[in-house]
C-alpha cells in the first residue's frame, strides 16, 4: 500500500554572509540599465531567493557527492525504487517514477520585515534599486588596463535575511529498502554542502555565501491534517533561531526517533 505518513516542515531564515546575486531575465533594455538585476516580486519590487534555485543547488550538490553526476551535466536520476536523489528530489514527469511523489518542496524565500526596511532606506536614501550594485571589470594582466567596460551587477546586501521553508513528506511505499526517514541524512548533508559553496551567480569571485538558521522542525502526521491539529509554524527572531552547524545532529536524531516506527 502506498500512502502519506507525514510531513516535515523545516523552517527558519537565510542569511546573506557575502553579497547574493540571483539573476533576472529582465523584460527588455534600457539605455543605462542594469546588465545584471537581481529577480524580483513583481509587485513590490523586493528580491527574493526562488524556491528552484535553492533545490537545484542542493541536488547539483548532492549529486556531486554521491558520485552521480551524468556525463551529459542534466540532472541525475533513475528508476530505482530506492535511489535517494530521485526519491528526495524527484525525476521528470515522463520519467517512469517508481520511486513515487517527490519528496522535498521548497518555497520561495521572501525578505523578512527588517531586511524590507533596509531595502526601502537604500532606495530612499541612497537611490539604490533596494539592492546593492557592484561594478566588475575585466584587467589585462600585463598593463592592469580594463579590458572591456565596466560590468554592474546587482546584489542582495550582506546581512539580509529571507524567511524560507522547505517540506519533506514521507511515504508507506511497498517494497521499499529504506524508509523515506532514513534518508532525512542526505537532506541536511545537502543544506551543509550549500552553505560552504555559493548560491546563485559570480559564486567563484565573492557572491553568494549563504547560512541556514533553523527553528524547531514541525511534524505532522496523518492525523494531525485529518483531526485539524497541525502546529502552526512560527516566525522567530533571529536570534532565537539555531544554526544549522549547531543544531542538525540534534534535529536529525529528534526526527528519526518521533518517525522511526512509521
Amino acid at each position: 500500500m502506498n500512502n502519506l505518513i507525514a510531513t516535515i516542515t523545516l523552517n527558519g531564515k537565510i542569511e546573506c554572509v557575502t553579497g547574493l546575486h540571483i539573476g533576472s531575465t529582465g523584460g527588455g533594455y534600457e539605455i543605462g540599465g542594469m546588465d545584471n538585476p537581481v529577480i524580483r516580486d513583481p509587485y513590490n519590487g523586493f528580491p527574493y531567493i526562488p524556491g528552484s534555485s535553492i533545490k537545484g543547488k542542493m541536488r547539483s550538490l548532492l549529486e556531486w557527492a554521491e558520485g552521480k553526476v551524468t556525463d551529459d551535466g542534466k540532472p541525475y536520476y533513475v528508476s530505482d525504487i530506492d535511489d535517494p536523489i530521485s526519491r528526495i528530489f524527484g525525476a521528470p514527469a515522463e520519467a517512469n517514477r517508481p520511486t513515487g511523489p517527490t519528496r522535498l518542496i521548497v518555497r520561495d524565500a521572501f525578505p523578512d520585515e527588517k531586511t524590507q526596511e533596509k531595502m526601502k532606506e537604500l532606495e530612499s536614501r541612497q537611490g539604490l534599486p533596494k539592492v546593492e550594485v557592484k561594478t566588475e571589470v575585466n584587467i589585462n594582466r600585463i598593463t592592469s588596463k580594463p579590458l572591456s567596460g565596466p560590468r554592474k551587477m546587482e546584489r542582495v546586501p550582506v546581512g539580509s535575511y529571507f524567511n524560507f521553508e522547505m517540506v519533506y513528506s514521507l511515504y508507506n511505499v511497498k517494497d521499499i529498502k529504506r524508509k523515506d526517514v532514513d534518508l532525512i541524512d542526505k537532506l541536511f548533508i545537502a543544506l551543509q554542502l550549500l552553505e560552504d559553496s555559493a548560491l546563485g551567480g559570480s559564486g567563484s569571485r565573492g557572491s553568494g555565501q549563504i547560512r541556514f538558521l533553523l527553528d524547531d522542525p514541525i511534524i505532522c502526521k496523518l492525523s494531525d491534517y485529518q483531526n485539524a491539529t497541525k502546529q502552526v509554524k512560527s516566525h522567530k527572531s533571529v536570534d532565537k533561531l539555531k544554526f544549522l552547524s549547531d543544531c542538525h545532529k540534534e534535529i536529525i536524531q529528534k526526527l528519526k526517533q518521533e518517525l522511526g516506527a512509521l
